[in-house]
Parts: structure tokens; sequence; C-alpha cells
């Protein structure tokens, strides 16, 4: 974890052109399994860090609704990055919304 705080402090205090390496960025934290026994991979925290090029907005806290595939949030993801053309990805069954989630608070 350490190393992770360090990393994300590099690239907030690398300048280019109109932000900072972080602000450019999009860095995925977490664990693709909950129940690595049986290859659960729902209910798995995951973190989002950086702002991808102004496409995320920052300081949110977003719990998704039981049952949801973390491919949603890949899909999503994808498609905010601008791979338009993909309508699936795994075992998604559909867009994850950030902006209008089940539970949100802003930290």
């Amino acid at each position: 974890m350490s190393q992770l705080a360090y990393f994300l402090e590099k690239m907030k205090n690398t300048r280019v052109e109109d932000g900072t390496l972080l602000d450019k960025t999009l860095v995925i934290w977490g664990s693709p399994m909950a129940d690595p026994n049986i290859h659960n991979h729902r209910r798995c925290p995951l973190v989002l860090l950086g702002h991808a090029n102004g496409a995320l907005k920052g300081n949110q806290h977003v719990k998704a609704a039981d049952g949801t595939p973390m491919a949603n949030v890949m899909l999503t993801l994808l498609q905010t990055l601008g791979v338009d053309d993909m309508k699936t990805f795994g075992d998604s069954t559909g867009a994850f919304s950030f902006t209008a989630p089940a539970t949100t608070t802003v930290a």
C-alpha cells in the first residue's frame, strides 16, 4: 500500500502540459476476487485513482447494488475512454453509472 501512495504522489507532482500526470491517468486498484476459492468476483473493492484526462470526477464513494458484476465498471470505463463500439465486457450486464449509483457519498 505504501508503494501505491508513493506512486500516486510522484504522478501528482509530475507536471505535464495542462495539469499533472495523475490528472491524465486512470489507475485501477483492487481485487478481482472476493472469494478466490469459488472465483467469486462480486462485491470486490475497487478504487479508481486519477481523473482519466477529465473523464472521471473525483471525491466519490460509490457502492454498487448487490449482484453488480465488476465487468460493468470495466465496460463503462472502456466506453468512457473512447472504446465506443464495445457493448459487453466479460460477464457485464450493462453500463455502470458513476453519476446515479445506488449509494454515493462525497468525501
